[in-house]
């Protein structure tokens, strides 16, 4: 249909190329590229598929692999420096070092692990999977925050749909895995080290900071990018229970991955038909009778001007006189104005309480199944379908939260209060052991888990604007390995050696060296999951004292400015100056970017 109308019609092959150039310079293409990155970047994800390897070939223990994962977790959260190059650089180098990092970091691991290399030493390993690990920050800032900009009265629709892709990457790069090379796990590291980084180079030009524009049916355009990769997580969840019921044959695996590349490529349709639009909408305002006015290009007066004055280089040069000085919320804060800021520590410890319980029982998932007597099989299929539930969080509340704050006036910080009191109920449904209730609390713990991200992002930007979004995002994110650090590693593990070592001397027997220790019962995870409920309850109120303090600014048109802005770049477009205003908005557009880099230099701080 969309050829046909292209082909049947009197544009030459001038207009068509005209009209695929625009298409590729679009922000809809972008959004489309950027769907396509990030659904292979969940590494991070993956290692308990490969986990097994490592240990056997290098002759790890479990404490060895432990260490080796809190690196990865380290690794895969905090993104601080992929944040400061994100505010000097263009988002292309972002991409480009987050995929050199990629590739070397689990390149080498997977030469270690097949023999190829002598064994690594430990720390080797760690620093390997650690800066594999972080380059998925660097992939996420150049993506995430490059459309966060482009679509920023749109931004909870935009981080719920990319970081929903996120959460589903892992079931995505499983599939394509099992197509690739069977069932040879080695393997799998290779495909890691070679496939984000193919993908983010294609689309590297892709990537850029483009001129806003508001469409009346923005919305709805994203609600049609929802529904395509709801389809692909359904289909997914399809293909996750029947691998755990029936016996895949690699050309069974090979369809499955076909279907899951059709649904992932789906969206450039949405694309394509929407460019469609805009094109159809352009020929018509060049085609209009211009009704021309004569107005002179420097109508406005020199003096009004803005010239760099040695008061206004000295006023950004006192970044540390203005600390404790910050605009007003919605308004572009410092980096340090934002990081020293009352509101951000109330959510930065929102977060910390908040995905580092959610993070610390998906972690230990596993041996809490097997603590509480349930099935091999079924502990195997709710923890694959936990990347569902955390997909399904993240665009649940990316896009709810979305359409409530612009229709009700629903503040963001409120959803994210009301999420952390519902993961208390996972917590206790795991303390408690109740009978078969670890399905419904392994939904309940991915689901908060991945609704938490994009309310957190969110915040951020409503909060302290957009100039210094890529640090201040990674700032959020490092509460996750401090918050999994304290309550896995320091409150669940340590609990749980506790009581086993317990029973076993109940049993009259003594760990000898070396030995794994093994819980079983209620008892094991019981007294952890109450404290980690408490943690979140403490979390929950601490929001809530973030939801007191923003109730007037949420209660106001939070977006104004960029409204003012679209409507006016749209004005300019539909103005009797067609040929001449947009060829100049679109170079100015172009390098808006590097034009303003000395200035972000400048004032970053």
């Amino acid at each position: 249909m969309v050829a046909a109308e292209f082909t049947s019609g009197d544009i030459g092959s001038k207009e068509m190329r005209s009209f695929w150039l625009q298409v590729l310079h679009g922000r809809w293409f972008m959004v489309f590229a950027s769907m396509l990155i990030l659904s292979v970047s969940g590494a991070t994800y993956m290692f308990g598929l490969y986990s097994t390897d490592v240990k056997t070939s290098l002759g790890y223990d479990q404490t060895t692999l432990n260490l080796l994962s809190f690196f990865k977790d380290v690794g895969g959260n905090v993104g601080i420096i992929a944040g400061l190059v994100n505010e000097v650089t263009a988002p292309w180098v972002v991409l480009v070092i987050g995929s050199v990092m990629n590739f070397f970091g689990y390149f080498m691991i997977w030469l270690a692990i097949t023999g190829r290399t002598s064994k690594p030493r430990v720390w080797q390993m760690c620093l390997y999977i650690c800066m594999g690990a972080n380059s998925q920050t660097f992939s996420n800032t150049g993506v995430v925050v490059s459309c966060v900009k482009n679509f920023p009265s749109s931004r909870g629709s935009v981080l719920g749909l990319l970081k929903g892709l996120v959460g589903l990457s892992g079931a995505i790069m499983t599939q394509l895995y099992h197509a690739f090379y069977g069932d040879n796990s080695k393997a799998l590291v290779l495909l890691i080290a070679w496939l984000p980084v193919a993908v983010s180079i294609v689309f590297l030009p892709i990537i850029r900071l483009m001129k806003i524009v508001r469409q009346p049916n923005e919305l709805r355009i994203f609600y049609n990018l929802l529904y395509i990769t709801l389809g692909l997580a359904g289909f997914l969840m399809a293909l996750i229970i029947m691998m755990h019921k029936l016996s895949f044959s690699r050309i069974c695996y090979i369809g499955s991955a076909s279907v899951v590349l059709i649904l992932l490529f789906l969206p450039i349709v949405v694309v394509i038909i929407e460019e469609i639009k805009l094109w159809r909408t352009k020929i018509k305002v060049v085609d209009e009778p211009i009704q021309l006015k004569v107005v002179a290009e420097n109508s406005a007066p020199a003096e009004s001007v803005p010239t760099a004055t040695p008061q206004t280089q000295q006023k950004h040069n006192s970044c540390f006189q203005t600390v404790f000085k910050p605009p007003v919320r919605g308004e572009d804060y410092t980096i340090l104005q934002a990081l020293f800021s009352i509101d951000m520590l109330i959510l930065f410890i929102a977060a910390i309480c908040g995905i580092g319980s959610t993070l610390t029982a998906i972690d230990n998932l596993g041996q809490i199944g097997d603590s509480l007597g349930y099935p091999t099989d079924s502990i195997s299929t709710f923890i694959s379908l936990v990347s569902i539930w955390n997909y399904l969080g993240r665009v649940a509340s990316g896009f709810s939260s979305e359409v409530l704050l612009k229709k009700y006036k629903f503040p963001r910080p409120l959803m994210l209060t009301l999420v952390l009191l519902l993961s208390c109920v996972g917590h206790l449904l795991i303390a408690y052991g109740v009978p078969n209730s670890l399905y419904v609390s392994s939904v309940i713990i991915g689901f908060c888990f991945g609704a938490q991200w994009p309310l957190i992002f969110a915040i951020i930007s409503e909060l302290f604007g957009l100039k210094y979004y890529a640090t201040l995002i990674n700032f959020g994110g490092a509460a996750s390995p401090i918050g999994a650090y304290i309550l896995n590693v320091k409150v669940a593990g340590n609990l749980y050696d506790a009581e086993a070592l317990k029973q076993l001397k109940a049993l009259g027997k003594t760990r000898g060296a070396g030995q794994d220790l093994t819980c079983v019962g209620v008892e094991c995870y019981k007294l952890a999951f109450i404290i980690i409920a408490a943690v979140t309850l403490f979390g929950t109120l601490v929001s809530f004292i973030l939801v007191i303090r923003t109730r007037k600014f949420y209660q106001s048109d939070i977006y104004k400015k960029f409204t003012e802005e679209a409507e006016a770049a749209k004005a300019d477009f539909a103005g009797g100056g067609v040929v001449g205003a947009d060829t100049s908005s679109s170079s100015k557009a172009a390098q808006g970017p590097e034009a303003d880099l000395d200035s972000k230099k400048i004032g970053l701080f």
